[in-house]
């Protein structure tokens, strides 16, 4: 795979000369960042615009606090564990060490040659620290946690010029459903190469420990299934099933409507679920979430500004468990029990009295691509869709094909839901103000002409035409 052989492509001199020079100007305020790699340089921004790492920061902070642990993040840390102890005389053998780390970035465990250890200690290189990239900048393990698949950060490439002498990689491991990280795994060598095997192994690893977290995702689908036929048949109004994420996993004719998404049927597999569109909707599913991970008991309500709804309309929440694991909720609309869920602030034109989403709010609001080694600030209306292409997402633009430095189009579709962008397709999002045309096809399916000189075209999935048909008022 293209990540297992960025691990071996790079060199590993400490300074490598040109990538030094490049931190040392970004340092000072640069934006222009040649012979340094993408990944890293988005990585570089991230630390010194949005965490504010210090650059001359010497070692790791200690972890802030110890956060509980669910009984599926414990199976996925012993599974690494057992991963990370195989290797360990191998990585050891070549002064480096192998490391597990939560999702905050604390390492957990940690394995190796006694000396290099001891110099990891130097750094906090070591369990208790935390090396997440808010707080130790670029690294192997907290840059593999923005990222998807395995990372590899080197020499220079740190952002912390104390780390400029290590060589580091990560895979990070992550709930299937939310995407969010569960755990890293890691390698560090203490100026050495990583081993040639680093890439397959971290990359195999990662297959392996996600397996089980997949087939749990697909049983917890049909659960939700499941009790949402139970629920339904002692309610009269719209009833639906989402996971902890949002997605809706099923909705019955009346929720369908509601929500934008097709009636009965059911989306077990967790990459195939539908996203409805509505952050006001995801945003109380997500503090539902929260509340019920702590107290079983609790339901809720709150009102969002369904599709086709001139008025806010009342839904409520009731979690759904499985084994004592939260894996969603049944949303009813119209009911109000419950404790009241707080409603997220929007713009004033966030609630509109057609369907059609809302556009941009009032102030500069920017996308982050990457052309060559420079980083492009990009204005939304200058954006004409989205496409996720392997691992990564392009965006096309009046600048022409360019990088996005968001790895997840999930993110950046609800980044921009507010935003006059829509979700047309597993792979497309599209900016509304810039579709020319719409093309139908010979059985019927729908394809977008975006403006522009080449006219590119988007394909519209069938789930997703009704809401294209809606957004546009056809």
């Amino acid at each position: 795979m293209r990540d297992v052989h960025r691990l071996q492509s790079v060199p590993t001199s400490r300074g490598s000369g040109s990538v030094l020079a490049a931190w040392e100007r970004f340092v000072q305020g640069e934006d222009h960042v040649p012979d340094v790699r993408p990944l890293v340089a988005i990585s570089w921004h991230r630390c010194r615009e949005q965490y504010r790492v210090d650059p001359h920061l010497t070692r790791a902070p200690v972890a802030v606090a110890k956060p509980d642990h669910t009984p599926e993040q414990e199976v996925v840390f012993a599974e690494l564990g057992f991963r990370a102890a195989s290797v360990a005389h191998e990585v050891g053998s070549l002064g480096g060490v192998v490391t597990v780390t939560d999702a905050t970035g604390r390492i957990l465990a940690e394995w190796g040659d006694q000396a290099t250890l001891a110099r990891a200690g130097e750094s906090r290189l070591a369990p208790w620290f935390c090396w997440s990239e808010c707080a130790a900048g670029t690294n192997g393990m907290g840059t593999a946690m923005e990222a998807h698949g395995p990372v590899a950060i080197r020499g220079a490439e740190h952002w912390c010029r104390a780390f400029h002498d290590w060589v580091c990689a990560g895979v990070a491991v992550r709930d299937v459903v939310t995407r969010e990280p569960i755990a890293v795994l890691g390698i560090c060598c203490w100026r050495n190469p990583l081993p040639e095997s680093a890439g397959g192994w971290l990359a195999n690893a990662l297959t392996m420990t996600q397996y089980p977290l997949k087939r749990r995702a697909r049983d917890s689908g049909a659960e939700l299934v499941a009790a949402c036929a139970q629920a339904r048949a002692h309610s009269g109004g719209a009833l639906a099933a989402v996971d902890t994420a949002g997605k809706v996993v099923i909705a019955d004719d009346m929720a369908s409507v509601l929500l934008g998404v097709p009636a009965c049927t059911p989306a077990v597999d967790p990459t195939l679920r539908w996203n409805p569109g509505l952050p006001e909707l995801i945003a109380a599913v997500r503090y539902a979430t929260g509340q019920a991970a702590h107290d079983p008991d609790w339901v809720g309500s709150t009102q969002i500004f369904a599709r086709l709804a001139d008025e806010p309309t009342s839904i409520g929440f009731r979690p759904v468990f499985s084994s004592g694991h939260l894996i969603g909720h049944l949303v009813s609309f119209g009911a109000s029990d419950g404790a009241r869920v707080p409603q997220v602030e929007g713009p004033a034109d966030a609630r509109p009295a057609h369907p059609r989403p809302t556009r941009p709010r009032a102030g500069p609001r920017r996308l982050v691509a990457v052309r060559g080694n420079r980083l492009v600030l990009l204005r939304l209306p200058e954006v004409s869709f989205a496409e996720s292409r392997g691992n990564d997402v392009w965006l096309s633009t009046d600048q022409g094909r360019l990088r996005a430095a968001s790895v997840s189009l999930d993110k950046l579709d609800g980044e921009l839901a507010d935003a006059g962008f829509l979700r047309v397709h597993r792979r497309y999002v599209v900016n509304l103000d810039r579709i020319r045309e719409i093309e139908r096809g010979l059985k019927g399916e729908l394809s977008l002409v975006m403006d522009g000189h080449a006219g590119e075209m988007v394909p519209v999935s069938r789930r997703n035409a009704p809401a294209v048909r809606r957004a546009l008022d056809l």
